[in-house]
């Protein structure tokens, strides 16, 4: 059962990961929708372990990419190099050809290398030196970023925040979470001996369920009607884009199949709602992030059908 795989995972994830339930289930809704996931926080509250456990617990082929102020795109998409033998040039793939990348730090690097991981992320593919070059299934992008106002970072494009189907924040453990976790084991130590709970075909199979949970008229009625509150909102910039819409859908979808339903609930799209829309909305006027008490009374002002 694909309810049994998701079951595996989260128990598994949360062994290590302490006390962040809500937060593993996000993770996990994300990779069952087919989408990538960026992690905004302060440094040293578990964003990079999580995409290690994650890549750990599936069994995925995985890569991690150190993103800093002088890596360039060829450092992530491979480069072409000559070979004698057959005199002619040869790519040589770069660590972007794996199934789950973790790219770490990703606001570190210049706009033009983020940018490198757009085509990625959107088609599965990389073109380079005139080929284009196919990559591996599934493939997931897990990338995290510390907060805008530090030294040393770059804002990513909206074209590359559009890329990413949720953004979660970990934020600090709690009281309980954070003593077990100073007296309990290193977590390094502990991601080290864990072995897969499941396999990639098994994440495969949670996809494909998902894609196979219910959803009524009424609830695309419902999701309409929050997208088009967004679009006339006079506090934001603009609204959300269909690609947003899909995104909004399919992570429902992917949510409902977690909590153990075959159809989606209005409260399904609520709860996702502020994971997908938080990095894509802007405040009209100075384009700052929209804040959590804008994005709550927009659903507020949309009524059930």
């Amino acid at each position: 059962m694909p309810l049994h795989h998701a079951n595996r995972l989260l128990e598994a994830a949360g062994r290590i990961i302490l006390g962040k339930d809500r937060e593993l289930r996000l993770a996990l809704a994300c990779l069952v929708a087919r989408g990538h996931l960026l992690i905004e926080d302060v440094p040293g509250v578990g964003k990079t372990t999580l995409a290690h456990v994650f890549a750990r617990l599936t069994g995925l082929q995985f890569q991690r990419i150190q993103f800093t102020s002088d890596l360039l795109p060829a450092d992530i998409l491979g480069v072409s190099v000559f070979d004698r033998e057959s005199s002619a040039f040869r790519f040589h793939p770069g660590p972007v050809f794996a199934q789950l990348i973790l790219a770490d730090e990703i606001n570190r690097a210049t706009p033009k290398t983020q940018s490198a991981l757009l085509e990625a992320m959107e088609e599965g593919q990389v073109t380079a030196d005139g080929g284009t070059f196919a990559l591996p299934e599934p493939f997931f992008v897990i990338a995290t970023q510390n907060p805008a106002h530090q030294i040393g970072t770059f804002p990513l494009p909206e074209s590359q925040l559009d890329r990413f189907l949720l953004r979660i924040r970990l934020g600090y453990p709690d009281r309980e979470a954070e003593r077990a976790l100073l007296m309990g084991e290193d977590r390094r130590g502990m991601l080290g001996r864990q072995a897969a709970v499941i396999s990639p075909a098994a994440l495969v199979e949670l996809q494909q369920a998902a894609m196979r949970v219910h959803v009524s008229a009424a609830l695309v009625d419902y999701l309409q009607a929050v997208l088009e509150a967004s679009r006339g909102n006079p506090e934001l910039a603009g609204g959300l884009s269909p690609r947003a819409g899909l995104g909004l859908l399919a992570a429902a979808r992917a949510w409902a199949l977690i909590e153990g339903r075959d159809h989606v609930l209005p409260e399904d799209v609520q709860t996702l709602f502020p994971h997908v829309a938080g990095h894509r909305l802007h405040l009209a006027g100075d384009g700052r992030p929209v804040p959590a008490a804008t994005l709550t009374r927009l659903l507020h002002a949309v009524k059930l059908v």
